[in-house]
């Protein structure tokens, strides 16, 4: 007699992989508040700095070797750009015209593109249910822009555009680390590319931007702590677990946990709306992931 899936399910896989969701879904109303009182690279480069400063601490206790091989430096920043750079550098600015609802909505189409991109880039044609995923994920993007009128669409594009190209590279990251792979530690691998990928982020505030950190309160401080040490680095080290104990789809499936976490706690914490709108975008976006995934 065959066993059911969830029976079969790690339940420390489970656990771990419910703290990496609860936090990435947090972190959009978080990053939301931060722009109010920072410039988008500062604060993103100022959280990163203490998730890094985490992980590789963290790879120190365990023994992990810190070190990247020479050979293996072309692959780490093509992934930092694409999974890092690309990824939270647009995603951030498409709060600038988002809410953090809608941004992650927008965002979490990235297994509809990642089963795309490994058409091109594995020599893996996607299926019919595939299809139909792109169909149906592209629709909850019309929905999103255009449901609250025209005008009001058209000056949200800006944002879709960005949260859309982050997603598409990340998904492009994606494919090719699976095609061309890391051969580090998996706490080492993601601190450098945190390092790599946070490197021109750096550059962008250093050049265009004049934060004030000695403006900022207590809480504003906090909610940074919570996203440089939370989604930045504890989620990161959940979900790597959470992998090594769950199949991939499984996993791949728990993280459409996320965007609903998103816009709950966007709409609980920030007032933003909750309605008819928001629902079906996010209800049909997901559709389409679970079929992307299932695909």
């Amino acid at each position: 007699m065959n066993t059911p899936l969830a029976a079969r399910l790690d339940p420390r896989g489970l656990a771990l992989l419910l703290v990496t969701v609860i936090g990435w879904g947090f972190n959009w109303p978080s990053m939301k508040l931060l722009l109010g009182v920072l410039p988008p690279f500062s604060m993103r480069v100022v959280c990163a700095a203490l998730g890094i400063s985490l992980l590789f601490a963290i790879a120190a206790v365990k023994g992990e070797r810190l070190a990247v091989p020479r050979v293996l430096w072309p692959r780490l920043v093509a992934a930092s750009l694409l999974n890092v750079t690309a990824w939270m550098g647009m995603a951030t600015f498409s709060l600038l015209w988002l809410a953090a609802g809608e941004a992650t909505i927008v965002c979490y189409t990235m297994p509809v593109w990642t089963s795309l991109l490994a058409w091109l880039v594995l020599g893996e044609p996607p299926s019919r249910r595939r299809l139909a995923a792109l169909v149906l994920g592209l629709g909850g993007l019309v929905v999103l822009v255009v449901g609250q009128g025209l005008d009001l669409g058209l000056a949200k594009l800006p944002g879709v555009a960005a949260a859309l190209g982050g997603a598409v590279l990340f998904s492009l990251g994606t494919v090719v680390t699976k095609r061309w792979p890391l051969a580090l530690p998996p706490t080492t691998s993601v601190a450098w590319q945190l390092v790599v990928g946070c490197t021109p982020l750096l550059a962008g505030a250093l050049i265009f931007e004049t934060p004030d950190f000695s403006g900022l309160s207590g809480w504003d401080w906090a909610v940074m702590v919570y996203g440089g040490v939370g989604p930045l680095g504890l989620c990161y080290l959940a979900w790597f677990a959470a992998l090594r104990r769950l199949p991939a789809a499984a996993a791949s499936s728990g993280t459409l946990l996320t965007p609903v976490i998103g816009v709950a706690s966007a709409a609980l914490l920030l007032g933003e709306p909750l309605g008819l709108r928001e629902v079906a975008a996010l209800s049909m976006t997901i559709g389409g992931v679970v079929l992307a995934v299932r695909g």
